[in-house]
């Protein structure tokens, strides 16, 4: 009988060299630095695919320059230039809104201007007579020539011939003298009535019709003068002699 203990061999383990490596396990870190590649470049192209959308949403803004110091040129401040220049564009329209047009100050006054040297004109015909007042007076003399062309006295011929002829004169002189002082008065009082003026009237007109005033006041007085022989009465004739 064999009282020799039976060993019981177990199989033993070969430890590969180093320096190598087992196939399985080289196989399972090949699939999974695979799977890595994959998942990192579909990242990539996830991030690549967001920075062309967020490109077309929003335009991109490109640095601002720098200069030799490192510090943004004046280019940054381009930006706020067109501000500028727009706030100064509209100080420019302010200030030509606000200055006077030389046109508007040529044409204001014009009509007052011109009726102020027609007052004066016509004053100046009222004191030298005019050409319609020697028509008139012309006109009176043939018609009392013509009263007395079949006789009568002295008296009669003197006031048919002469006085008549010289009424008529200081007449229409007289008319000419109230127009003068009728547009010279308008004048100097059209300012206070209607739409009121910005500017005031012009210096020169008011003197001017002022002028014509004057003129026109003259005028009457010396055409009423005239007609009513305050100045100089009409001759007389004389008693004729007996024979």
């Amino acid at each position: 009988m064999n009282t020799t203990p039976s060993r019981t061999t177990t199989p033993t383990t070969t430890t590969p060299p180093a320096g190598t490596t087992d196939p399985a396990e080289g196989s399972s870190d090949a699939v999974t630095e695979e799977a890595t590649a994959k998942d990192s470049l579909a990242t990539d192209s996830a991030k690549d695919s967001l920075a062309k959308d967020s490109a077309k949403d929003s335009p991109a803004k490109a640095p601002a320059p720098k200069d030799a110091t490192g510090t943004p040129s004046d280019a940054a401040d381009s930006g706020t230039a067109p501000d500028d220049l727009a706030g100064q564009s509209a100080d420019e329209d302010d200030d030509d809104a606000l200055e006077p047009d030389p046109f508007d100050e040529a044409r204001h006054g014009v009509g007052a201007g011109a009726a102020a040297v027609v007052s004066a004109a016509l004053g100046v015909v009222a004191l030298t007579g005019a050409w319609t007042g020697r028509v008139a007076a012309e006109r009176e003399t043939l018609i009392g020539q013509i009263q007395t062309s079949g006789g009568g006295s002295a008296a009669q011929q003197i006031s048919e011939i002469y006085g008549d002829a010289w009424h008529t004169t200081a007449l229409v002189n007289g008319v000419f003298a109230v127009l003068a002082l009728l547009v010279g008065v308008f004048v100097l009082v059209r300012p206070a009535f209607g739409t009121p003026s910005e500017r005031p009237q012009p210096t020169w007109v008011r003197a001017v019709a002022l002028a014509g005033v004057a003129l026109g006041v003259l005028g009457v007085l010396i055409s009423a003068g005239m007609y009513f022989d305050l100045f100089v009465s009409l001759p007389t004739a004389g008693a004729p002699a007996g024979g």
